[in-house]
C-alpha cells in the first residue's frame, strides 16, 4: 500500500499548479438559481396538470395526485425520447432530476441506451437499471408504513361497549382503548 502522506515531486507540484490554472470555475450561485427555477417550473406544470384532472375529470385534490404523477412521468419519457429532456437537464442540473420527472428520464434513458441489444434482453433487461432501486425502496417503505399503520390503528377488536376512553390523542382524533386505537 502506498504512503498517502509522501511529499510531492516537483513535477507533481508543477502539474497541480497547471491544473488549478486551467480548471473551469463553476458558477455555483447561477447553477442553484437555474435549478430552483426549472424545478419550480416543472412543479408549476405538475400543479396545472393536477388542476386539469380536478376540473375536467372531477377528481378531488386527494385523488388527482396519482394521474398527475403518471402524466408527468409520461411527459418526461416523451421529452427524453425526443432528446429534449437531456438538454433541459444540462441547463438546469438537479432542477430537472429531483422532481418525479427525473425518475421517468432515468427509466427511459436506460431503455434507449440498450435498445440495440433487442427488446427483451436490451430494453427489458436494462430499463430499470437506474430506477430499480428507487422502486424497490419505495415499495418496501410503503409496506413498512402500511404495516405500522395496521398495527397501530387496526390492532384488535375493540367493540366493547361501556368503556371510557383511555389515552386520547386530540391531534389525530384517536383514542387508545383496550389495546387498539379507534376514532373518537
Amino acid at each position: 500500500m502506498a504512503n498517502i502522506n509522501k511529499t510531492k515531486t516537483p513535477q507533481q507540484i508543477q502539474y497541480d499548479q497547471l491544473e488549478k490554472k486551467h480548471e473551469i470555475k463553476r458558477p455555483l450561485l447561477k447553477n442553484c438559481i437555474r435549478a430552483f427555477f426549472i424545478g419550480g417550473l416543472i412543479c408549476v406544470i405538475g400543479q396545472a396538470v393536477t388542476y386539469f384532472y380536478i376540473y375536467f375529470f372531477n377528481f378531488t385534490e386527494q385523488t388527482a395526485g396519482n394521474p398527475t404523477v403518471a402524466t408527468m412521468v409520461f411527459f418526461a419519457m416523451l421529452l427524453t425520447g425526443f432528446g429534449m429532456y437531456d438538454k433541459l437537464g444540462q441547463f438546469s442540473g438537479a432542477g430537472s432530476a429531483v422532481p418525479v420527472t427525473g425518475f421517468g428520464n432515468a427509466v427511459i434513458s436506460a431503455a434507449i441506451e440498450h435498445q440495440t441489444e433487442g427488446y427483451v434482453l436490451g430494453v427489458g433487461g436494462n430499463i430499470f437499471k437506474l430506477a430499480g432501486s428507487v422502486i424497490v425502496f419505495g415499495v418496501f417503505s410503503a409496506f413498512v408504513v402500511a404495516l405500522i399503520k395496521t398495527i397501530l390503528f387496526n390492532g384488535g377488536d375493540c367493540n366493547v361497549k361501556g368503556l371510557t376512553n383511555v389515552g386520547i390523542c386530540q391531534s389525530s382524533g384517536y383514542f387508545f382503548n383496550r389495546g387498539c386505537w379507534r376514532p373518537i
